[in-house]
């Protein structure tokens, strides 16, 4: 598709900042939606990364509460905890989800409304526990069921950081959450299906890096809050994890993280997934929508040897249920063919290339990309209709985007281009409908 230049695309990410929506079991954005942890732990490398703040660089402040920074960076904190223009960790952001809609708390040191009064020993047992300290029940909006795997002294460090930055004094916004689900009493329920309290226990048979990747992505990275399904009851199955779901409300599909189904990354490399996640952009693609803001906030200031160890870890997933699309592409009518094929080289072709090639690494290939043959086809829809942005990072300051076709196609048209995209060149993926396309367009913007 045809491009915006660098500066257009920083324009516009920062007119249309990504909000973090939320099912109640829900938290973080999108495809790879993963986080890194910072040294000193059992589990983490021993050496800060480019980017990450350093003692003389924060003014000398204790290690700990510099420590605690990172780690906080790397749970993406912030992303849920500050509202649209509000201060920093003062909470109110509202997360739209299936059952109503939940608003952040205020988590910065202030004695009223935030954790001011807080102990740190207060503060870790909210995050093994998922209670607060005086017993109610924490919605699992907030990664409960993974946050319990932080070791105590991370938990100490993040605490001591929240407790050094500007109190706001801001007071905590009521939940708007529709009967019964604004019933805590419920979550007793939900917990004994969903919850297991305890710390991340390191398997002796693998690798010291291969376990720290483990403790990132099943820890603070809370990775398969987006990357498993969600039933109906804001839950998910233990047998399908990282098998990646639809994001409900904010209508994004968090691809397999698994070896090799629908997406997964059986035959992507090391260098690829670090890639992917630190400067947003790889050879194999770029993130876009939620996990864009993930890149942006949070993994783009990992140490390179925690971002690594994160994909180790990943590349051994395994896919309980093999699904690598094969043999001949999806049977689609000539007509529509044809449309979507005019359509790719009028608009698309420029920047992506004849035969879906790209032009690496700013214009991801078409052909034979996992991300395009999916199941679901509600990224490809979203990105041709509303753009895709990546985020500007350290290792990719001026990053290209693709702009919207939104105005310029119609439900069918945006249609025929999409299935073209998706069947061309040895591509697997099943075409979409107009119908498709219009609930999409139709869609709220998250």
């Amino acid at each position: 598709m045809k491009t915006l230049s660098s500066r257009s695309v920083n324009r516009m990410q920062r007119a249309a900042r990504i909000t973090r929506r939320a099912t109640i079991s829900l938290v973080a954005g999108t495809a790879l939606a993963l986080a890194a942890i910072a040294p000193q732990s059992p589990f983490v490398s021993a050496a800060y990364g480019a980017g990450a703040a350093t003692p003389a660089a924060a003014g000398a402040r204790p290690e700990q509460v510099v420590r605690g920074e990172y780690l906080a960076r790397a749970g993406d904190c912030v992303a849920c905890h500050t509202a649209p223009r509000g201060k920093t960790f003062g909470g109110g952001l509202a997360m739209e989800t299936p059952f109503g809609t939940l608003y952040t708390p205020n988590i910065s040191p202030d004695n009223e409304y935030g954790i001011g009064k807080w102990t740190a020993d207060d503060f870790f047992k909210m995050m093994r526990t998922g209670k607060s300290p005086d017993g109610k029940l924490i919605y699992p909006a907030m990664p409960i069921a993974q946050y319990t795997k932080v070791t105590r002294e991370d938990s100490d460090a993040i605490f001591a950081y929240l407790k050094s930055v500007e109190p706001v004094h801001q007071a905590n916004r009521k939940h708007a959450l529709r009967f019964p689900f604004n019933q805590r009493e419920l979550l007793i329920g939900w917990r004994s299906l969903y919850f297991r309290e305890g710390e991340f226990q390191p398997n002796p048979t693998r690798s010291v890096e291969w376990n720290r990747g483990a403790y990132l992505v099943e820890g603070l990275g809370h990775c398969t809050m987006c990357h498993t399904k969600i039933n109906l009851l804001g839950g998910s199955s233990k047998s399908e994890q990282f098998a990646g779901g639809l994001i409900p409300v904010q209508n994004w599909y968090a691809p397999s993280l698994t070896s090799d189904k629908d997406g997964g990354l059986g035959d992507w490399s090391i260098k690829d997934i670090v890639d992917l996640l630190q400067a947003g952009i790889s050879d194999r693609g770029a993130v876009y929508g939620p996990m864009a803001e993930v890149t942006y906030h949070s993994l783009q200031y990992m140490t390179d040897d925690d971002v690594k160890a994160m994909a180790v870890y990943l590349k051994t997933l395994p896919d309980n249920d093999p699904g690598r699309k094969t043999g001949p592409s999806a049977t689609v009518k000539p007509a529509v063919f044809e449309s979507g094929q005019h359509i790719y080289m009028t608009k698309c072709a420029m920047c992506h290339g004849d035969n879906g090639e790209g032009k690496l690494q700013h214009y991801p290939p078409l052909a034979r990309n996992q991300s395009i043959e999916m199941d679901s086809a509600v990224n490809p829809i979203r990105i041709v209709l509303n753009g895709g942005f990546p985020p500007g990072t350290r290792r990719n300051p001026e990053p290209y985007g693709m702009p919207p076709f939104a105005q310029e196609l119609n439900d069918a048209d945006a249609a025929a281009v999409v299935t073209y995209i998706r069947t061309a060149w040895g591509n697997h993926g099943q075409p979409v409908t107009a119908k498709q396309v219009n609930e999409l367009r139709k869609a709220p913007l998250h």
